[in-house]
């Protein structure tokens, strides 16, 4: 299986794609591009979901394993004079955790980059960012983009309200402490690399398998949704970052976690057994846990009576949705074990 060098090294290629939600040519020319190099079936579908199949020996049945792989961002409101730009948030973005620095604003004919910006800090209470210093934390309505650009320079490059604002492509260049990767946009990058090591190594399932790059997860896993409402599947497993908080019984290692519950329901039971004896066989130990504030292509699927049986295996991350760092370990632990599932006879 892939080792910790060649994990950091694909993810940080998929990092360094941009793809917020909506806009994910960029990543998805990249994903058909390695799946087909991997010699495996790929196609994208109308919601923008980049898929491969691996075939197995019983066709008559499938699973679908998802990572989505569109990022959270802004979306641009209103385009102000002397190049400032107005955006709000898309997904469970916040500016504070972003902080001032380079942003790139995908135009439909060009990429901008500008600073995202908060007001200077040497100024007195009649200033309007005085308040960000001392009581409330910045909100996207206090934020803005400086481009130094025309309205005219904007308006050619294709820059308007809609338009997507990602960081800046050298902010987001992962960084490695000892065994583990730090970068934005772990969430769920990491997760799509873990689909093409599968594509790589799975070589014939027990049954058909769907490896999903879905589409917009951050605003309501609409390329999940559109997939299984068209695709008849056994079962759906997400692939996703986990939260490390001190609510959550979950331990900063390489052992992966397997969600009970999250915000959209309960997960199904029989799978997640399965996936739990499945790993006990490898010997590897499991983490249980279950999430506020959390939802996946699986337990949104399941919501919505689009799969009868979901699950969601996730690697634990801190600073999610922010410069997020996670166990390489916990990543490869989720190739090593779905591996093994999809090579497993199923009931």
């Amino acid at each position: 299986m892939w080792n910790y060098n060649q994990l950091f090294e694909i993810i940080e290629e998929l990092v360094l794609h941009h793809s917020p939600s909506g806009v994910e040519e960029e990543i998805n020319q990249y994903l058909l591009q390695k799946f087909t190099a991997l010699g495996v079936q790929v196609w994208s579908d109308r919601a923008d979901n980049i898929i491969a199949k691996i075939p197995g020996k019983d066709s008559t049945r499938a699973i679908a394993i998802t990572a989505h792989k569109d990022e959270i961002g802004a979306i641009v409101k209103n385009i102000g004079d002397a190049g400032k730009v107005e955006v709000r948030k898309l997904g469970g973005a916040f500016p504070w955790v972003y902080g001032e620095g380079v942003v790139d604003l995908i135009g439909d004919s060009e990429t901008i980059s500008g600073i995202l910006s908060f007001g200077s800090r040497h100024v007195s209470h009649e200033s309007p960012q005085k308040i960000q210093q001392e009581d409330t934390p910045v909100k996207w309505e206090d934020a803005w983009i400086e481009t130094k650009r025309t309205t005219e320079e904007l308006e050619a490059a294709g820059i308007r309200p809609g338009t997507r604002m990602v960081i800046g492509k050298h902010r987001k260049r992962p960084v490695r402490l000892q065994d583990y990767i730090a970068s934005y946009t772990l969430d769920n990058k990491a997760s799509v690399a873990i689909l093409l090591a599968l594509a790589q190594y799975l070589q014939e399932p027990a049954i058909d398998v769907y490896l999903v790059a879905s589409a917009k997860e951050e605003v309501g896993a609409i390329g999940a949704l559109f997939f299984t409402q068209n695709q008849q599947l056994d079962a759906l497993i997400a692939l996703e970052i986990c939260p490390l908080a001190e609510e959550y019984p979950v331990k900063d290692e390489a052992n992966p976690v397997l969600l009970s519950q999250d915000a959209y329901g309960i997960y199904d039971e029989g799978l997640n057994r399965q996936l739990r004896q499945c790993a006990k066989q490898l010997n590897m130990p499991i983490q249980l846990t279950t999430l506020s504030g959390f939802g996946s292509d699986a337990s949104i699927a399941m919501k919505f009576g689009h799969v009868g049986r979901a699950a969601c295996l996730a690697f634990p991350t801190q600073n999610t949705h922010g410069y997020e760092i996670a166990h390489l370990g916990a990543i490869a632990n989720c190739i090593n074990l779905l591996k093994a599932f999809c090579e497993t006879e199923f009931d």
